[in-house]
């Protein structure tokens, strides 16, 4: 008996197929997207500034060709897959018709924002400044860090109805495209408490937002809980149904897979690292960082992008902070900033261009760059929650190697982290255990061991690959053996892992150079040329 966890990312969709009998993950396959990240043009219209879009039928084309792919490499039978669990991207999301088809799938509908707006897309900043003014005195404020984030569920759909009004008005529903995959798998209406909660600002004390406050953001809204944000909000594990007859020809299964309520992508990570206890912090490395962590109580913090009870388990707080970047920073300075001779002296040596600048940024001495960095490249999410803040590189010269601005980078990262870090303890949440998954710090044992220097705590890294799409499949696990999440996380959960152990003799430099990374943040976060050459920016967008 099988369960299959699909783990759609920010580019391509994963899947692993989890043995229920001895427990381990026998297969993992993927998929990029076939119509990738649409940044610029779609069907011939150029895209307003920071919008990011998806054709959400990838969605289902890759669903449908890693499944049979998975049963053909496998030579499995249809009937040895019992259990679905989804983990996607948050917030992405969709309007979608009464039978939940896409609305870009529409003729009459061919406007871009009829597609699938990706997580990071943030051109519904004004509309989330707009809701967070709305908010200011508002008690569901508070358990978002006092910050609506653009890349949000309700900034989103704001920006539907200011944009194209015949949209918004001819869409049936809104939702994240977890949820939505969740419900055309079942033709059921699925909400998860962790989509729900985290980006849809529902609270399980309270539940979403009241219709007085509604009417504020916009008189469009006072009922959108009822119409199109509608549905029961479900904690992630839960049996969400079982695939309809269409959907079980479509992916070449039988009707009684159980499907399982979905979960976001980084917080899959949690449940696959097996944690469910009180302080426990996973970070998840990747383009972005993640940052869960598990608490018997909740407290408000500022900056932290969420506190949600049942947020990722049942009977537990889950808390949500992270970096809106951090490989897309390393993967940018490769791409855009290295000399041409490392490459060339990595095809010498046989190795990887990171080989060569780990190599030579190993050598230094802490702090002798001269450099400090704020990785604010894509923005900022924890603390300040701002899309227009930009990065910022201190102590550069004409001696300036490569290799020493990658290690700045990598610095900056780490500090970024330690922020985080810092928000949770000085706020009274006890950061007692903190794990490390993802492909980065599992290849790059040179900026873990950096993190841990900065930081100066063990990590522990989870050496399993694909850990959001194992959590995805013991999803499929709890929903089909009807018990609960914690369990499933324990019993499936990923055991490989290797500890870094922070260096005593680098504490004072990183903390000298931590102090002027904190003193960068408090200087350029609300500082008028931050705005200023935002308003440029988007001024000069079409320009030439």
């Amino acid at each position: 008996m099988y369960s299959i966890g699909l783990d759609y990312g920010t580019e391509s969709c994963r899947a692993a197929l989890l043995d229920l009998q001895t427990a381990q993950v026998v297969a993992v396959v993927e998929r990029a997207y076939p119509n990738g990240v649409i940044t610029e043009i779609l069907n011939g219209v150029r895209l307003k500034k920071s919008l990011v879009l998806q054709q959400p039928l990838d969605y289902l084309t890759c669903m449908q060709s890693l499944i049979r792919q998975l049963l053909e490499e496998r030579q499995l039978e249809k009937e040895a897959i019992q259990a679905i669990g989804i983990d996607f991207t948050s917030c992405t999301a969709l309007p979608v018709d009464a039978q939940f088809n896409p609305l870009c799938t529409d003729p009459q509908f061919q406007q871009p924002q009829a597609h699938a707006k990706l997580w990071k897309s943030h051109s519904a900043f004004m509309e989330a400044e707009h809701i967070t003014n709305v908010l200011a005195n508002h008690p569901h404020l508070q358990k978002y860090g006092g910050i609506i984030s653009s890349e949000w569920l309700l900034p989103k759909l704001l920006e539907l109805k200011n944009d194209v009004p015949e949209v918004f008005e001819a869409c049936t529903y809104f939702m994240e495209a977890g949820d939505w995959l969740a419900s055309k798998l079942t033709n059921r209406l699925v909400r998860s408490s962790c989509q729900a909660g985290f980006k849809g600002l529902w609270q399980k004390e309270i539940g979403f937002l009241d219709a007085a406050t509604l009417r504020k953001i916009d008189p469009a809204f006072v009922d959108i809980y009822e119409t199109k944000l509608s549905g029961d909000v479900m904690a992630a594990g839960n049996l969400a149904g079982n695939l309809t007859e269409e959907m079980a020809d479509f992916l070449g299964l039988h009707t009684n897979v159980a499907v399982a309520v979905p979960i976001i992508d980084a917080h899959s990570a949690v449940v696959g690292a097996g944690l469910s206890k009180s302080n426990e912090m996973l970070i998840v490395v990747g383009t972005s960082s993640c940052h869960m962590l598990l608490s018997n109580e909740e407290r408000h913090i500022p900056g932290v992008a969420g506190v949600v009870e049942d947020g990722i388990f049942e009977g537990l707080y889950a808390y949500e902070a992270g970096q809106v970047a951090v490989g897309d920073i390393f993967s940018y300075f490769m791409r855009e900033q290295l000399p041409a001779y490392y490459t060339v002296e990595a095809e010498e040596q046989g190795c990887s261009v990171f080989d060569v600048l780990n190599r030579a940024a190993q050598e230094m001495s802490v702090g002798a760059h001269g450099l400090v960095a704020l990785d604010w490249h894509n923005g900022n999410r924890t603390p300040y929650t701002n899309p227009n803040v930009s990065a910022v590189f201190v102590g550069e010269t004409l001696q300036t190697k490569p290799y020493e601005k990658y290690r700045a980078l990598i610095e900056s990262t780490a500090f970024g982290t330690k922020v985080i870090v810092e928000l949770f303890q000085q706020n009274g949440v006890a950061v007692d255990r903190i794990l490390l998954s993802g492909g980065i710090p599992r290849k790059n044992a040179f900026l873990v061991q950096i993190y841990a220097d900065v930081l100066q705590k063990p990590l522990i890294v989870l050496e399993e690959t694909q850990i959001p799409a194992l959590g995805a499949a013991i999803l499929g696990a709890a929903a089909f053996e009807e018990i609960p999440l914690q369990n499933a996380a324990q019993k499936y959960g990923a055991t490989k892992q290797v500890t870094f152990k922070p260096n005593a003799e680098t504490k004072d430099v990183y903390e000298q150079l931590y102090a002027s990374y904190k003193s960068l943040m408090e200087l350029f976060h609300q500082h008028p040329i931050m705005n200023r050459l935002h308003e440029l920016k988007m001024g000069g967008q079409g320009n030439g």
